[in-house]
C-alpha cells in the first residue's frame, strides 16, 4: 500500500516537483555556508518527499545524534533568521493542502503535505528515516512514559 501511495504521491501529484523544489533551495543555503543548518533540514525533506509514504522526518535528539555545541547555537541563529522563509513557506503548503483536500484523491496527498509542514517551518536538526524506526521511536517514547507513570 505505501508503494502504492509513492507511486500516486509522484505520478498525478507531481511529489518529485516538490521534492526537487526542497533539494534545490536546500543546496542553495547549503552553498551559502550560513544558511547551512537550515540547508541540511531541507535536503532531508527532499529526501521524505521522495517516498513520504515510506519514511517519516524525526528530530536528531530523538535519535540521540550528539551534535556539536557550537553547531546548535549556530543552527538556533540561522532559525530565526530563517523565520520569514520559513513562514512563508508554510503558508504556501497550507495552501496546496486546502486545494488538496477538495478531491477525495488528494487527501491522502494533503495528509503528506501536512506532515512536512513543520519541518518547511523548521528544518533544523531534522533527519529522514524509514517509517519502521520512527515506529521504533515511538514505542521507546510511550516506554518511557509508562515507565515515569508506574514510578
Amino acid at each position: 500500500m505505501r508503494t502504492l501511495g509513492n507511486i500516486l504521491w509522484h505520478v498525478p501529484f507531481l511529489g518529485f516537483m516538490s521534492a526537487l523544489f526542497t533539494f534545490l533551495l536546500g543546496g542553495l543555503l547549503v552553498i551559502t555556508v550560513v544558511g547551512a543548518p537550515i540547508g541540511l533540514g531541507l535536503i532531508q525533506l527532499s529526501k521524505f518527499l521522495l517516498t513520504p509514504f515510506s519514511s517519516a522526518m524525526v528530530s536528531k535528539s530523538d535519535l540521540n545524534v550528539d551534535q556539536n555545541k557550537y553547531w546548535e547555537v549556530f543552527g538556533t541563529v540561522v532559525r530565526i533568521i530563517y523565520f520569514p522563509l520559513g513562514l512563508f513557506l508554510s503558508v504556501i503548503t497550507v495552501f496546496q493542502i486546502v486545494a488538496l483536500f477538495i478531491s477525495i484523491i488528494g487527501i491522502p496527498v494533503a495528509l503528506v503535505l501536512a506532515k512536512s509542514l513543520g519541518t518547511y517551518f523548521n528544518p533544523v536538526g531534522k533527519s529522514c528515516v524509514p517509517r519502521a524506526v520512527k515506529e521504533h521511536l515511538d514505542q521507546e517514547k510511550a516506554k518511557k512514559q509508562v515507565d515515569s507513570y508506574i514510578h
